[in-house]
C-alpha cells in the first residue's frame, strides 16, 4: 500500500434554520472538502456550496470559499484532482463540480438516479457540460488502500470514503452523521447492543457495523469540524 494523506478544506458555511435544528435558535455550519493524496493521484471528497437559487440562498444564508482559493491554500488546483468522491449530491456537497468537467464523479447509482428525477437537488449541479459519472453499486475498492462504503440514511445513496494509513484508517463520512458527536453515540448504542445491555437501546446505523471491520482511528465530517476517534485505545 502506498502513501495516502488527507487535508480538510474549508469551504464556507451556511446558517441552518431554526425549524430544521430541533432547538429555538439557528446553528451555522461548516462545509468541508477533504483533499486525499495517493500515490495514484488526487482525490476530491465533495467540492462545496453551488448556487442553488434565491429562495435557498435567502433560507441558508450561505458563505462560500471559493474552491480554487481552498486548492490553492493546499497547494495545489483544480488541474491536478484526479477524481471526484461525492457522499451526496445536495447543493451544498456538490457545488464544485461544473468546476471539474472530464474528471471522473464517483457516486452510487441509486444517488445519481434520484438526482435526476428531481426534487433532490439542483439539475445544474449534476448534468453540466464535461459531467463524467462513475456510478458505483454498493461498496468498491476504486484505488489501493481507498474504499468507497454505502452510508445511507441522509439520503438512500450517501457514500463514505475509507482510506487506509499506514498508521491507521480514516472515514471521510460525510454527512451521514451531522455531527462527531451523533456518531458516537451510534457507536454507543452498537457496543451496548453488542455487548448484551438489556433492551431498550436507541437503534443505530446498519452500516456502523462494516466501517467496524476497518477498526477506524479517525472519523471526519462533512459539517463537523470536531473529529471522532475511538474512546479505547
Amino acid at each position: 500500500m502506498g502513501t495516502i494523506s488527507v487535508r480538510r478544506l474549508d469551504l464556507g458555511y451556511f446558517v441552518r434554520p431554526a425549524a430544521e435544528t430541533g432547538g429555538r435558535l439557528p446553528r451555522v455550519e461548516p462545509v468541508l472538502a477533504y483533499l486525499v493524496r495517493h500515490d495514484n493521484g488526487l482525490i476530491l471528497f465533495d467540492t462545496g456550496i453551488g448556487d442553488a437559487g434565491p429562495e435557498t440562498e435567502a433560507h441558508y444564508r450561505p458563505r462560500r470559499r471559493a474552491l480554487r482559493e481552498a486548492l490553492a491554500a493546499a497547494g495545489t488546483g483544480l488541474d491536478d484532482i484526479s477524481v471526484v468522491v461525492n457522499c451526496h449530491l445536495h447543493f451544498d456537497h456538490c457545488g464544485g463540480n461544473p468546476l471539474l468537467g472530464g474528471r471522473p464523479i464517483l457516486v452510487q447509482d441509486v444517488e445519481l438516479a434520484a438526482a435526476r428525477a428531481g426534487g433532490h437537488t439542483v439539475d445544474a449541479l449534476i448534468d453540466f457540460p464535461g459531467a463524467v459519472y462513475e456510478e458505483v453499486s454498493g461498496e468498491s475498492e476504486i484505488w489501493p488502500g481507498v474504499r468507497i462504503v454505502p452510508t445511507p440514511g441522509h439520503t438512500d445513496g450517501h457514500q463514505s470514503l475509507v482510506l487506509r494509513q499506514s498508521d491507521g484508517t480514516v472515514v471521510l463520512a460525510g454527512q451521514a452523521h451531522d455531527f462527531a458527536s451523533h456518531f458516537a453515540s451510534g457507536q454507543l448504542a452498537r457496543q451496548a447492543a453488542l455487548e448484551g445491555v438489556e433492551p431498550p437501546l436507541p437503534p443505530y446505523r446498519h452500516w456502523l457495523d462494516r466501517l467496524a471491520d476497518f477498526d477506524p482511528r479517525r472519523v471526519l465530517f462533512a459539517h463537523d469540524c470536531s473529529v471522532w476517534e475511538p474512546g479505547r485505545p
